[in-house]
């Protein structure tokens, strides 16, 4: 039998939508570049260090663990 893999989505698109803020905003808010914030918007399944979660999820006012999900592969 094969073993399920799990994958993360980020849900930093969703969070920021909720709050008005659109890329710009966040990435100036989270102190990251713009181009960081366009890729994990743009891609929910973008590799991403766990320091710029952290900075991403401390500009989104919410815990970590919120910025992301696990999914089915």
């Amino acid at each position: 039998m094969g073993r399920r893999k799990m994958r993360l989505r980020l849900k930093i698109r969703e969070l920021a939508e909720a709050q008005g803020l659109d890329r710009a905003k966040l990435a100036r808010r989270a102190d990251v570049t713009y181009q960081t914030v366009h890729n994990v918007w743009n891609n929910p399944y973008a590799d991403v260090s766990i320091a710029t979660l952290e900075k991403l999820a401390q500009a989104l006012n919410c815990d970590v663990s919120e910025v992301y999900e696990r999914v089915d592969d």
